[in-house]
């Protein structure tokens, strides 16, 4: 097992680098949700114990104590970054320190696939299987709102059932360590390439101390094949439940008291449209919710009158078998006034009679996150009672969770309940000296902030996505970012913004030069080479653009040096670039390793001072402008590089690295001699998958020590001195 180390070496490995270097506390940038959370599992058995699980940033565990999330897969690897998809994620209904994951996804850590046991509630996990030769997770995938496709016996907690997505039904008798799959059930893969969609095991079935009945969704149209099975006797058998509606995919289930079985369905697997070429397609518009009693077979329409809108969230009031709340998913439906989104319905009698939640009166309290004001509560695919206080229900949503302490109330209050739950895929951040600390995101725009724990004002007017962010290093009043069609510029440090016409391609990067008269947008053209285009009149009502010669090819990312406003560096695959003439052109200087980062690095306050990171070549430096380079001997490897404020007494800027130096495991390093000795200041609890998209790792202007560091879905990490302030202003030496 790579993926976590025993909890022992851990804790020594923490003891060895806090040895090295001063203690150094981890955190997430406050920014406030931002992502899609797949769902919503609170123990049935322990009050407060609530997780959530998320397609691209790990998971979390509710601290009720506190009221914020707790971040469970920060020690996730670099190599192991995948595992931040969680597919599936299961409780012990007989002990409640116990949770399962089933993690993995396609595009990273070679498809690696595990499913994860904690005995202490997800705070470290003892047991990691591999099981990418037996299937394969996709917790970014469509279905991931599904679920949930993995349970443990309630009558015998060694025993585990997983569904996967392309090989049928696994299920494990030894806690996880091994998996056989379970012959009698005939679903391998599905057409939407989702395969189960859940599994249910009926707690009033347990006989010889297992659980007999077991439920299993597939998603599937019934006029492809039957779409749910029932087992009688364990898993030894299992049969198409007869009657079972076929128009539509099942996506979630809930079980009863009273022996009724409801079942919510989409024609699609959610949690949005499917835009393959299927048949029959799968827009996820419409749906049904359906009730089906166990002992008689017999099978009832509940979906609410008038209504047909595909469903997704079941849960069932545990003192009250007749009461029940489900959602809608992708459903865009007035909720609140100008915003659209999914409805969430009541049931007092077994699903006769339906109150629209929304419909009755909707009230979004954010807060203090304002930016969620302008959205939705959307891609429902998770609705859940709290099983101790059924008043309260939570629900998922594509930009993070919420939660209504009373649902029968006129109008229901929802609440942004994110604090701690930063998933977010960053992009770009810049550190501005003297000023607050930029960052641009995927979906969300971006933030401009002053304080680390405090939720920022979001950039306006908003782009969505945003790709690129420069802010002209001895003119940092001027700040431009680009998303989708438009581009914005600043010249007040990111406070206002005001759109810069006529712009060519669209997203990409951007460099500034130092004094923030010339204006760099790299991008991606369809047939996918790269293309530089240079203004130096953006900020006026018709800026001319030219394309830049010598960045034709592959995708680029030019910097503007921090003093001499007429040069630019850029890395193409192992060729370096420099523009002697403002950015017009660009000319080879110097060959180095071929697979490094695009994100070239230069250092604070000094002309011509270039940084490459090369990753398996290491770290290169140029003091010359970048015609020379020397390649530092003590990097092993080295993914990303970044500067911040020097140290106290320090003559040259901090240096920090995503990286290995020699004889050192990977982590996070700063440096305050140029690179001639190295401290590590993460651990290997504090890991985050390492940089991700993103790419950066990047040191504070203002803050001695203070790092920031992308993920590939954790939103923007920090790593600062434990005594120093959260606060982004200077302190005074």
């Amino acid at each position: 097992m790579t993926f976590w180390r025993p909890l022992l070496t851990t804790a020594l490995a923490l003891l060895a680098s806090l040895s090295e270097a001063e203690p150094y506390r981890w955190d997430s940038l406050a920014i406030g949700g931002g992502g899609y959370v797949a769902a919503i599992v609170p123990s049935q058995t322990e009050r407060g114990l609530i997780y959530a699980r998320t397609d691209v940033g790990g998971a979390y565990r509710w601290d009720a104590a506190q009221a914020r999330w707790t971040s469970l897969l920060d020690g996730v690897s670099e190599a192991d970054v995948g595992l931040l998809s969680v597919d599936a994620l299961a409780l012990d209904p007989k002990d409640s320190s116990i949770v399962y994951m089933l993690a993995g996804v396609p595009y990273f850590s070679g498809g690696k696939t595990a499913v994860m046991r904690s005995t202490d509630r997800g705070a470290t996990f003892s047991r990691v299987t591999d099981v990418s030769h037996l299937f394969r997770a996709n917790g970014n995938g469509l279905g991931r709102s599904n679920g949930e496709k993995m349970q443990v016996d309630p009558g015998d907690s060694n025993i585990l059932y997983v569904g996967s997505r392309a090989n049928g039904l696994f299920k494990s008798t030894d806690a996880g360590a091994s998996f056989q799959r379970v012959g009698a059930l005939p679903v391998t893969t599905t057409p939407n390439e989702t395969g189960i969609s859940f599994v249910l095991l009926d707690p009033s079935s347990v006989a010889n101390g297992v659980a007999q009945r077991v439920f299993v969704g597939v998603s599937r149209f019934g006029s492809v094949g039957p779409n749910l099975y029932r087992s009688d006797d364990a898993g030894a058998s299992f049969k198409p439940v007869a009657g079972a509606p076929s128009a539509y995919i099942p996506q979630r289930a809930a079980l009863a008291a009273d022996g009724h079985l409801y079942i919510t369905y989409g024609d699609g697997s959610g949690p949005h449209g499917d835009w393959k070429k299927l048949d029959p397609p799968e827009p996820l518009t419409a749906g049904q919710v359906w009730k089906y009693q166990v002992a008689s077979g017999g099978w009832a329409n509940v979906t609410p009158k008038g209504i047909n809108r595909a469903f997704s969230g079941v849960s069932i009031d545990p003192r009250n078998a007749k009461r029940l709340v489900i959602s809608t998913v992708n459903t865009w439906m007035p909720q609140g006034g100008k915003n659209a989104g999914d409805r969430f319905y009541v049931t007092n009698d077994g699903g006769r009679n339906w109150t629209d939640v929304v419909e009755r009166g909707f009230a979004m309290d954010t807060s203090g996150v304002s930016w969620i004001s302008a959205y939705a509560i959307h891609w429902t695919g998770s609705i859940e009672f709290d099983p101790f206080d059924t008043r309260a229900v939570w629900v998922t949503s594509g930009n993070g969770v919420f939660r209504t302490a009373d649902i029968d109330a006129t109008p229901a209050t929802w609440t942004f309940t994110v604090k701690g739950l930063e998933e977010t895929v960053p992009n770009v951040a810049v550190s501005v000296p003297g000023g607050p600390l930029l960052s641009v995101i995927a979906d969300y725009d971006g933030f401009r902030h002053q304080k680390l724990d405090a939720f920022a004002p979001i950039h306006e007017p908003r782009l969505g996505s945003t790709s690129g962010l420069a802010v002209a290093s001895s003119n940092t009043a001027v700040v431009v970012r680009v998303g989708g069609k438009k581009m914005y510029r600043s010249a007040d440090t990111g406070t206002t913004w005001t759109e810069v016409a006529g712009m060519q391609g669209e997203y990409g990067t951007l460099a500034l030069s130092a004094d923030g008269a010339v204006l760099l947008h790299s991008f991606r053209q369809p047939d996918g080479s790269n293309r530089t285009f240079r203004s130096t009149n953006f900020t006026e009502a018709k800026p001319v653009w030219a394309a830049v010669r010598g960045l034709e090819g592959g995708p680029m990312r030019p910097v503007g040096d921090p003093v001499n406003a007429a040069k630019f560096y850029a890395y193409d695959r192992g060729t370096v670039r420099v523009s002697t003439d403002g950015g017009a052109s660009f000319a080879a200087t110097a060959t180095l390793a071929p697979n490094g980062s695009s994100l070239v690095r230069v250092a604070p306050g000094r002309e011509g001072d270039v940084w490459v990171a090369l990753k398996d070549g290491g770290l290169a430096r140029s003091t010359d402008s970048g015609h020379t380079f020397t390649t530092l001997p003590n990097i092993a490897r080295c993914g990303a590089v970044g500067f911040g404020k020097a140290m106290a007494n320090a003559p040259y800027p901090t240096v920090f690295i995503w990286g290995t130096p020699k004889g050192k495991p990977l982590g996070v390093y700063r440096s305050s001699d140029a690179g001639a000795s190295w401290l590590r200041i993460n651990d290997d609890a504090h890991q985050f998958g390492g940089p991700g998209n993103g790419e950066f790792v990047m040191g504070d202007m203002n803050v001695e020590g203070l790092v920031y560091m992308s993920t590939v879905g954790r939103g923007i990490v920090y790593g600062m001195p434990a005594d120093a302030p959260k606060s982004l202003k200077p302190r005074a030496r």
